[in-house]
């Protein structure tokens, strides 16, 4: 999948640092939609439609932008595509919108930072050739260190507080089920990107509908504000940075695309605090600082050579 994606990365350009930026904004403000979409919908009709409008955009991106598909190996693609639809849509999906009915969406944001953490140990399991240094070590913990300062944060609320442990232990589940998906991309079978993520939507919303209908029954008809962040998280966080993750990718490689991880956590803490007046206690932001630094601890050397060669 890899060698899919990056087949002639090339020196960033000014246009690569503005699309690189504009992902960082772009998945920092998703948590703030979620908030407010949450006002109209319950977690699994969120879930469900996000994926199913993302899908269809996708979807339509690529019957215009025909590709050549990659050489086969004889694996067969659906256990694949099956498991980072489940893993990596339906699952996360919805376990973000119900962590955010308890927990603000800045405290989500700060959670997503574990996936680049998470993939670390998977990685040394799964992938040959990836092992865990004492480098990547050190980050890991420095991040296991940021997450329990999290729910440091919930268990001194009193009895209320077990909710917001609860709605916390959701978020970092949803980060584990992206950092779960990414490796089984690394391992999937050559396939075009924008055809690998429109088949994870599909298979993520047709896995949550039946449980939106089953539990909550039909969506009401929320009012405008709800509909409007529902639009723009399925139109712009989930199916336009797709499109644009691949962009990055392709022109500039997945060393530069990881500046990501630095950038989502600080905005989603910033559009927040700024304009949903969220309050930002000091263990979210020692929180968000620990896990900045193990990102950074066990990226320094690929972060590095990025430098270097683009220099």
């Amino acid at each position: 999948m890899d060698a899919v994606l990056t087949a002639t990365p090339a020196k960033p350009t000014a246009t690569s640092w503005i699309m690189i930026a504009a992902l960082g904004v772009t998945w920092g403000a998703t948590f703030m939609g979620i908030e407010l979409a949450l006002e109209g919908f319950t977690p699994l009709w969120l879930a469900a439609l996000r994926l199913l409008l993302a899908a269809c955009v996708i979807w339509s991106v690529v019957a215009i932008m025909p590709s050549d598909p990659p050489k086969q190996d004889g694996r067969s693609r659906w256990p694949f595509l099956l498991f980072v639809g489940a893993v990596g849509a339906a699952l996360p999906f919805f376990l973000l919108s119900w962590g955010q009915t308890h927990v603000t969406s800045a405290a989500a944001g700060v959670s997503m930072a574990m996936i680049a953490l998470i993939v670390l140990p998977l990685s040394h399991v799964f992938v040959p050739g990836e092992v865990m240094t004492r480098r990547k070590t050190i980050g890991v913990l420095l991040g296991l260190a940021g997450v329990i300062t999290l729910f440091s944060d919930r268990l001194g609320a009193g009895p209320d507080g077990w909710s917001g442990v609860a709605g916390q232990a959701a978020c970092i589940g949803g980060a584990a089920c992206y950092a779960m998906a990414s490796i089984a991309t690394r391992l999937c079978p050559p396939i075009d990107p924008l055809r690998l993520a429109a088949w994870q939507l599909t298979v993520g919303a047709l896995l949550v509908l039946p449980f939106a209908i089953w539990i909550d029954g039909g969506p009401d008809l929320p009012d405008a504000r709800p509909l409007i962040a529902l639009a723009v998280l399925a139109l712009v966080p989930t199916a336009g940075a797709n499109i644009l993750r691949v962009l990055v990718i392709r022109s500039a490689g997945p060393q530069f695309m990881s500046l990501t991880n630095f950038q989502v956590p600080v905005w989603s803490v910033i559009f927040g605090a700024t304009l949903l007046s969220e309050p930002v206690p000091p263990q979210l932001g020692l929180a968000l600082a620990l896990i900045l630094l193990g990102i950074g601890v066990t990226q320094a050397a690929s972060l590095g050579r990025l430098f270097k060669d683009r220099d």
